[in-house]
């Protein structure tokens, strides 16, 4: 919980930020798996499951700011 937390405490600014770095991470992650690099291979659906987050949380926001 304290991953969704520190991201709920982010403003919109830092969590698009965030998103674009964790976007980049897993294209690195997925480059590394090609070419055989990657030592945790579980970083790669860690890194999806914190896109999925901060997606999840900008809906929210949007939601509540009355937004389609």
């Amino acid at each position: 919980r304290t991953k969704l937390e520190r991201l709920r405490n982010l403003t919109d600014r830092e969590l698009a930020e965030e998103l674009r770095r964790q976007r980049e991470r897993l294209f690195a992650l997925r480059r590394e798996n090609v070419t055989r690099q990657l030592e945790n291979t579980a970083a790669i659906p860690e890194t999806k499951k914190e896109i999925a987050r901060i997606l999840t949380l900008m809906r929210e926001r949007e939601a509540a700011s009355g937004g389609d």
